[in-house]
């Protein structure tokens, strides 16, 4: 039976085999079953996906390149890519004063009373080009404008723009950089200061420049400064031209400065300023008077006051020329309570008199929100001829923020001479900074 069986599984299996043969011979071969989410198959298209994608973007960065390198040999002027290296910025700066004098036989000395409280009012405008030299380097051209009062408040002349300043700086190392300023130069232009723009301004000169040996003008400059750890140097010559009565002739004049980074957000500052006149025994020729450019510039451009130091109470305002050296030195004391409030002083001592001596404490915060605020004390001790003075001056201003660019301080400043009320001025300055 069971040899039976055997025979029988034999005999359909070789009919089923022949049945096969014969369908495939006619029908062709049996297809495979559909095979559903095969992993493998799923790795393969994912690969020919990727590569094909690779391909593109191996194309395209073919592309760029050979637009870079299109660029690159043209000196990369023109290129696309690359970075805008010209700033310019502007300022507008108005400042209005409504004063009230305590004495009535000095009303007609109004605008002088103003002059030597530091009250400067009119329209300032300030156009500044900077340009990236050598990567490193920055050449700056400052142009200027002023409105400004001659002899009395009714007395207006409109200037034009003109040339003010021309800088260049090279910025040798992280230690050591150098300037060179052929037209306008001023001390503070070389000097180290934590805020040296003009947006920290106060209301008077005093609360907003500083000691007054930094707003000298001089002429033409070159100077250097060297930083190392907590300490920085500066150190600069001017040369100016100077004109007398009946000379002219050249002055020269040195500036130093040393700064020291205390604890507590605290900077020390040791400044001082010699100058040396140098005149000439010839006459004056106002017809063909021998001046450089700077000079020349300087003399035409009608903003040679605009950060120019007021004399004092007692000083002469005629123009005169010192036949032997003078000097100035000076010590500044800057903290920060927290990063909106400050906190900074100074004082002068002019011409190594100790009894020719001014002075400042000023506390402001200068934020950029919408409120701010601002107190200055200041005052000075002169001595001239037989006759010796003093004045002391109180200011306070509130600084209202409209928008990142337009700042409005209304305050108050009175003025004291020889501790008697002089004046008391209400006052509004705006800015405007492009």
């Amino acid at each position: 039976m069971e040899a039976k069986a055997f025979a029988a599984d034999k005999f359909k299996a070789l009919t089923k085999s022949t049945q096969d043969f014969f369908d495939s011979l006619i029908h062709g071969p049996p297809k495979p079953p559909p095979r559903r989410n095969n992993p493998i198959a799923i790795l393969k298209r994912l690969q020919r996906e990727a590569f094909s994608d690779l391909m593109k973007l191996r194309d395209r960065q073919d592309k760029v390149e050979k637009i870079v390198s299109l660029y690159g040999t043209s000196g990369g002027k023109g290129s696309p890519f690359q970075e805008a290296n010209t700033l310019i910025g502007g300022e507008f700066d108005h400042l209005a004063a409504l004063s009230f004098m305590h004495n009535d036989d000095e009303s007609h000395q109004e605008s002088e009373a103003l002059s030597q409280a530091g009250i400067l009012t009119g329209i300032k405008s300030r156009f500044s080009v900077e340009t990236t030299v050598r990567e490193n380097d920055t050449l700056v051209a400052e142009f200027v404008a002023r409105e400004k009062h001659k002899n009395d408040l009714s007395d207006l002349s409109e200037c034009s723009l003109s040339l003010a300043k021309v800088a260049y700086t090279a910025n040798v190392s992280d230690w050591l950089s150098a300037i060179a300023i052929p037209v306008g130069a001023q001390c503070r232009d070389v000097a180290v200061l934590t805020h040296p723009s003009h947006q920290g301004k106060g209301l008077t000169h005093f609360s907003s420049f500083g000691p007054p040996l930094l707003n000298e003008r001089n002429g033409s400059a070159i100077g250097l400064m060297v930083k190392k750890s907590n300490v920085v140097a500066s150190l600069a010559q001017f040369v100016s031209g100077q004109v007398g009565s009946s000379r002219v002739g050249r002055c020269f004049s040195t500036f130093g400065q040393v700064v020291c980074q205390l604890p507590a957000r605290t900077k020390l500052s040791l400044l001082g300023l010699h100058q040396v006149p140098k005149l000439s025994s010839e006459h004056v020729n106002h017809a063909a008077s021998n001046f450089g450019l700077g000079d020349l510039i300087q003399h035409l451009s009608p903003e040679t006051t605009v950060e120019a130091y007021t004399p004092p109470l007692g000083t002469s305002s005629q123009e005169n020329v010192s036949t032997g050296p003078t000097g100035s030195i000076a010590l500044m004391l800057e903290s920060e309570i927290d990063e909106i409030t400050k906190i900074g002083g100074w004082i002068e001592m002019k011409q190594s008199n100790p009894k020719n001596l001014e002075w400042a404490v000023t506390v402001s915060d200068d934020s950029e929100d919408s409120f701010g605020w601002g107190v200055s004390l200041n005052g000075g001790l002169g001595v001239e001829g037989p006759q010796s003075w003093n004045h002391f001056q109180v200011e306070s201003y509130l600084k209202l923020n409209l928008g990142k660019r337009l700042s409005v301080k209304p305050g108050i400043t009175t003025h004291l001479v020889d501790g008697k009320p002089r004046m008391t001025a209400l006052m509004l300055r705006s800015n405007w900074f492009l």
